[in-house]
């Protein structure tokens, strides 16, 4: 009764991995909320309040898209947008469990599937709200014209891409340092309200403030999104070569890291502490 009968070939190991992932993205999303839909709704409920906060906060302070002839609420939105898809990758990453958990003491689970799913129901979440807003908007107040839409996809795509890497060094420390992992992780998603750049462009910042900004893939991913989106604008001090670059090399530290650690990883940890 408790066999689990393993697949000899690629192929079927490959739609076995496949349908874990599926049924595991479900989990992640009705985790949320008993239902998917619910889930959704209040992730764009969410995106529509820091919009909304955004806006009367830029509006009073009398700053428009001076550099940016365009629709000032796309640039609002491309900023969001890409930065809540990042920070939410960071979190979902670095809280998808530790190697101890219940789910993995069933057979066909492995760490793999589990940070799959939380990357992948993550990504869906976002991507749902975002098309669902962006077609609300357009039908309901007026049509937005986007230059380069693949290319502004590539930015959400990178910037979903490096909150994973972040968030998996993040998890690669936690069973380790539990509290240091986690006030790093919410100091990362802190400092980012600033240090994201959503809502100005890297353009019209001087040497010295550029300096403060550049260590920051998020602030390359978003500032290229813009030069997508808009016809008249060229970001000129920004890469996403960089952001790419330090996604990948992310990703392979907290690969080894959680090698390494769930090598040595033990129940006892926590009961200590």
């Amino acid at each position: 009764m408790f066999h689990y009968s393993r697949n000899q070939t690629l192929v079927g190991g490959a739609f076995t991995t496949a349908e874990l992932v599926f049924h595991a993205v479900v989990r992640n999303i009705r985790s949320q909320h008993s239902n998917a839909v619910v889930a959704i709704i209040v992730n764009i409920i969410q995106v529509l309040l820091i919009v909304t906060a955004f806006y009367f906060l830029l509006s009073l302070l009398g700053t428009r898209v001076a550099k940016i002839r365009g629709e000032f609420i796309l640039f609002l939105l491309s900023g969001v947008f890409v930065f809540l898809t990042h920070i939410k990758s960071v979190g979902a990453i670095a809280s998808a469990g530790s190697g101890n958990s219940p789910m993995m003491l069933h057979s066909p689970m492995n760490r793999i599937v589990m940070l799959m799913a939380s990357a992948f129901g993550i990504f869906y979440t976002q991507l749902v709200s975002i098309l669902v807003i962006l077609f609300g908007y357009s039908v309901a107040v007026a049509p937005l014209e986007v230059q380069d839409p693949g290319g502004a996809f590539a930015m959400l795509v990178l910037s979903w891409f490096t909150g994973c890497a972040v968030g998996l060094v993040f998890l690669a420390i936690q069973p380790w340092f539990p509290r240091l992992a986690a006030i790093l992780s919410l100091a990362y998603r802190r400092l980012n309200m600033i240090f994201s750049g959503k809502m100005f462009i890297a353009n019209a910042l001087g040497g010295f403030m550029l300096t403060m900004f550049a260590w920051n893939p998020l602030f390359h991913i978003i500032d290229q999104c813009r030069g997508f989106i808009f016809r008249n604008y060229f970001p000129r001090n920004t890469s996403w070569e960089y952001a790419l670059w330090v996604g990948i090399v992310l990703t392979m530290i907290g690969l080894m890291a959680e090698f390494y650690t769930r090598k040595h990883v033990s129940k006892s940890w926590s009961a200590r502490r």
